[in-house]
């Protein structure tokens, strides 16, 4: 494997929002570039020290900063100023994790996570290493994406706060040392606040959970949302807020609401003790002068069928605005109804100030898998562009469910991503491609854009976005900038009693009910519908995984997890053998019949219902793609969008990134699928990597134009920041590969000017 360093460095100045109570409010004006500098190169305008303290850069999640010195002018000199090797992803036999993380800036030091889950921080000017903490030394690790760290101070008081695995941890931000006040000997179990077997039936202390995405701070309080499974064994996505101090839980908002509660009439009676999800995993945003915190949530389990969950699903794939001091619901807005689609809200909101019949606003931007932007007022949640429900043609769904009649659509702005395919919209690369796609598209069901998904199998877009983690950058102006992607997915669900192939008519394994329960709702175990290399599909086809694994690398990544895939370590050892030895066609015993009995490692388990076994379960996230690997629709993959969000309009759509082969044949640059998000500067530029290309980018915000580029070490799968040390700004981000098969990295970078005007 290839050695990487970690380099992180970046700072940015709230414009919007107010931000962690220790940190200033620093404003430069984004309408010019100042021509005056002060001695060290700064404009007037620009701190001479400036932080980049939380995720997103500040409480209003914009990804903006102020800060001037690197501009369009001289964006032309920047070039790395110092790397940052974190010693990982580059052992011989080292299975690569990527780094998601976007790092944050305090007082001069930079704290990140490494691509196993160990956090540091380091010099921001200089990237020597002060500290890292491993949160699993001496304990079996479990690995999975880590996108930051959370900051909080009081007096001397200085704490950095982060998920590893089942676990929340407070950190002194000065020695890297746990702060033993915290929960138990600085640690908490993350489990806590979701309640407990009297509730469900089952111990939720023994299901998977993890936390992919920072909370965020309000006073005293660190409010969270969480990752779960997608799958009959997934947990409810409470929304939770912890004492920073003690490491309490200080209160609960439950997303899937309990009897008595509002919107448990949206689901069937008793959903809550079988099914979970419903959970905001891909973080959250602060008004600080409201007290209000506003966050999106995903699907509820299972995904692509619903027969137990009859009803809307509040509040599943919801924007929520709630009390930040009690949690509270203030309002909600459901972007899908009954999703059937795994179309979870997939990046924080914005908040953002728009200007609306000659008056200022305070709004709220929520971009979407499926493309779409809404805009709602920030203290009611009325759109402030209508939102039509807009009927879904009658299709037969699978049987017991009962598909949503309607779904919202925003009349503006226009959706960033595709939205309905036709025969003119595949790919027409080479004859060969052409054929090779229109076969499949023929004899799949196309439908409309809500059609549910059935036996026959489907080509849909939205399953991996549109809009993806990596989040919107917004600007004072009220522009919202947008990476999408254009992704066709194949969809075909199965009778989950059906046997593997050649064993029709027989009873279903142990070990093939432990993955229909546990790894079927990603993962394919046959290639008849996959059509790229499983290195480069984001959940890999299993067929013949035995020629591509041994059974102890299975084993190992079961325990530990990997990128998108969580540890197994909560079911027992026993039925993680029964899982590898379905996989890997060495079973010799059948399931009894209860199959539920099969999945149970809880001891006194009171609630057969859970982990829920659907009648029927999908054949993997599979992509679409062409024989030759390339994805099977016309280009554009992938773009970058400016949206004017007061008036709904675009500034601006270009592609983001290329497939360097296809470019040397003479294609024009195709987009590539992206994954990490925009930074927009008063310089007037956005930086992205984000792309298959490997490269990190420099886009002027007025014309979408690319004004600077640089190829890193290793995909940069993370979103960029940008802080002043000294006088002089930086740009830094981690390069962690991994992704499309691409090699994996290690390295956090940062850039400066070669010199100052």
């Amino acid at each position: 494997m290839i050695r990487f360093t970690i380099i992180w460095s970046i700072l940015l100045t709230a414009t919007l929002g107010a931000l962690v109570p220790a940190f200033h409010d620093r404003r430069v004006s984004n309408d010019r570039i100042p021509e005056e500098r002060v001695p060290d190169g700064r404009s007037p305008d620009d701190p001479k020290d400036a932080d980049w303290p939380v995720y997103g850069g500040n409480n209003a999640g914009n990804r903006y900063s102020s800060l001037t010195q690197i501009n369009k002018e001289n964006v032309g000199r920047l070039q790395p100023v110092w790397s940052y090797d974190t010693g990982e992803n580059n052992k011989p036999g080292e299975r690569g994790m990527d780094i998601q993380c976007q790092p944050i800036v305090i007082d001069g030091v930079m704290y990140g996570t490494t691509p196993r889950l160990k956090v540091f921080a380091i010099e921001a000017a200089t990237g020597r290493e002060i500290w890292k903490f491993d949160p699993f030394e001496g304990k079996r690790p479990r690995f999975h994406p880590m996108r930051g760290v959370v900051y909080w101070s009081e007096g001397n008081d200085k704490r950095i706060l982060f998920t590893a695995g089942p676990s929340l941890f407070a950190l002194n931000a000065e020695t890297g040392k746990l702060v033993e006040s915290f929960g138990k000997d600085g640690e908490v179990d993350f489990h806590d606040g979701l309640g407990d077997e009297s509730t469900y039936g089952y111990d939720p202390y023994q299901f998977n959970i993890r936390n992919t995405t920072p909370g965020v701070i309000y006073k005293n309080l660190l409010i969270t949302g969480s990752s779960v499974s997608e799958g009959g064994d997934a947990l409810p996505g409470h929304i939770r807020a912890f004492d920073v101090r003690t490491g309490k839980v200080a209160w609960v908002f439950r997303t899937i609401p309990l009897p008595g509660e509002y919107g448990y009439d949206t689901w069937e009676k008793d959903s809550y003790r079988k099914l979970g999800g419903a959970n905001c995993w891909a973080g959250m945003v602060i008004d600080e002068k409201r007290g209000m915190v506003f966050l999106g949530t995903g699907s509820p389990s299972v995904d692509f069928y619903g027969g137990a969950r009859k009803g809307s699903n509040l509040f599943a794939n919801c924007v929520i605005a709630l009390n930040a001091a009690t949690g509270k619901r203030v309002w909600h807005f459901q972007t899908v109804h009954h999703d059937l689609w795994d179309r979870d809200i997939p990046c924080p909101p914005n908040l953002i100030t728009v200007k609306r019949n000659g008056k200022t606003v305070d709004a709220v931007a929520q971009a979407t898998k499926d493309g779409y932007v809404f805009l709602f007022d920030r203290d009611t949640g009325k759109p402030l562009f209508p939102v039509k429900e807009v009927h879904v043609p009658n299709a037969k769904p699978l049987p017991g469910d009962q598909p949503w009649p309607t779904q919202p659509v925003p009349t503006k702005p226009a959706p960033f991503a595709n939205q309905v395919l036709t025969e003119a919209d595949i790919t027409s690369r080479t004859p060969e491609a052409h054929a090779y796609v229109l076969e499949r598209f023929r004899s799949s069901n196309k439908g409309p854009k809500n059609h549910p998904s059935d036996l026959l199998g489907g080509l849909l877009y939205g399953i991996g976005g549109g809009a993806e983690w990596g989040g919107t950058a917004a600007d004072p102006e009220g522009i919202v900038y947008v990476n999408g992607n254009n992704m066709l997915w194949w969809l075909k669900m199965r009778d989950a009693k059906e046997a593997r192939s050649g064993q029709e008519g027989r009873s279903l394994s142990k070990g093939n009910v432990l993955f229909n329960t546990n790894c079927a709702i990603c993962h394919a175990t046959d290639a008849q519908n996959a059509t790229a290399s499983a290195a480069t599909q984001a959940y890999p086809v299993l067929k013949d995984i035995g020629q591509r694994m041994n059974r102890e690398q299975i084993g190992a990544l079961l325990e530990t997890g990997r990128g998108r895939m969580p540890s197994f370590q909560h079911i027992s050892k026993e039925d993680r053998a029964a899982i590898m030895d379905f996989l890997l066609k060495t079973e010799t015993k059948s399931a009894a019949n209860d199959v539920h009995a099969q999945t149970q490692n809880t001891g006194n388990q009171t609630n057969a219902a859970f982990p829920h076994q659907p009648p029927y379960v999908n054949n993997g996230n599979v992509q679409f793609r062409d024989q030759d690997n390339y994805p099977a629709i016309k280009p554009p993959w992938g773009t970058l969008n400016a949206i004017n969000m007061n008036t709904g309009e675009y500034l601006w759509k270009v592609t983001l990134g290329e497939y360097p082969e296809l470019t040397k044949q003479g294609i024009a640059p195709t987009g590539t699928e992206n994954h990490g998000g925009p930074l927009v500067t008063a310089g007037g530029l956005l930086f992205i990597a984000a792309t298959y290309d490997e490269k990190l980018r420099a886009f002027d915000t007025k014309t979408g134009k690319v004004v600077w580029e640089y190829k890193l070490p290793a995909g940069g799968f993370a979103t960029p920041v940008t802080y002043m040390v000294n006088g002089k700004q930086y740009i830094a981000i981690a390069a962690g590969g991994t992704r499309y098969g691409l090699k994996p990295g290690g390295t956090y970078i940062s850039f400066a000017l070669n010199s100052v005007d």
